[in-house]
């Protein structure tokens, strides 16, 4: 029986009404990842770069979310061709690829989406969930409509390329990274420093100009206020581990006597 995939990412941001808010999950946890799901937030990013997820505890969170109304994107671990074809093979259909500085290096990330002769995709759609092992009329031939690539600028030579990466045909959308880029600029840890926020908005005309989406990591509540005012697509404003770390500390603050002599029960 034929069967129909999602729409994908770049299909779900054209048709929005509002800019898309999401938030990141690193635990590994299909449990947490379906939490998030739920949330009624629009976009869920899975990451591989900074977190302890594999192939296998990508594969259990895109099964686990694919029950809500929400847009999974995965984070590969690098712009890798051979992780790019597994994890598409996975079934994700809507990648972020970090550390893009230069065209060169978005086409190489475009490249390992698309199967030859756009591409160098290795075949394997008849073994793979991507397919549904060959379910999806037409997978091969029509395989570019169903993924997105979302490119990752986090440095300042990233910033000065943003017009040639966003003008590559084949990324979909530009992501930056505030804090690799204040690392970047020599200002580690200040991700709202008025020099990093500039280059922010920086990346946003270029990538705009080019008809493409823009987003940006925003944990701060202020910045993320400012960067959608400033016209970001989407943005990614928490993560299930930054929200349990903080909820648990607000707990021990709250319930622990500052000596720690106590502890409430519950």
């Amino acid at each position: 029986m034929p069967l129909r995939l999602d729409p994908s990412f770049r299909e779900q941001l054209a048709d929005s009404d509002h800019p898309f808010v999401g938030m990141w999950v690193c635990s590994g946890s299909p449990l947490l990842a379906e939490v998030a799901a739920g949330s009624g937030l629009d976009w869920l990013l899975i990451d591989m770069e900074h977190s302890a997820n594999t192939l296998d505890s990508v594969l259990q969170q895109l099964q686990a979310v694919a029950a809500y109304p929400i847009a999974p994107l995965v984070r590969v671990p690098s712009n890798d061709t051979v992780a790019i074809k597994q994890i598409l093979d996975l079934g994700a259909q809507n990648l972020i690829v970090p550390m893009v500085s230069s065209a060169d290096e978005a086409r190489a990330a475009v490249a390992a989406t698309r199967y030859p002769p756009e591409g160098v995709r290795g075949v394997g759609s008849a073994l793979a969930r991507s397919a549904r092992w060959n379910r999806v009329d037409q997978y091969l031939q029509e395989s570019a409509q169903h993924v997105s690539l979302t490119v990752q600028i986090e440095t300042a030579a990233g910033v000065e390329a943003a017009a040639d990466i966003a003008a590559v045909d084949g990324v979909d959308a530009v992501f930056v990274g505030p804090s690799d880029l204040s690392a970047s600029m020599g200002l580690l840890g200040q991700q709202t420093h008025p020099d990093v926020t500039a280059s922010v908005e920086k990346v946003f005309a270029a990538v705009k100009a080019a008809g493409k989406a823009v987003g940006v990591n925003a944990f701060d509540p202020a910045a993320a206020d400012a960067y959608l005012a400033a016209g970001a697509d989407f943005v990614a404003v928490g993560a299930d581990v930054a929200l349990l770390a903080r909820a648990s500390e607000a707990l021990a603050a709250r319930f622990i006597a500052a000596d720690g002599a106590a502890r409430a029960s519950y």
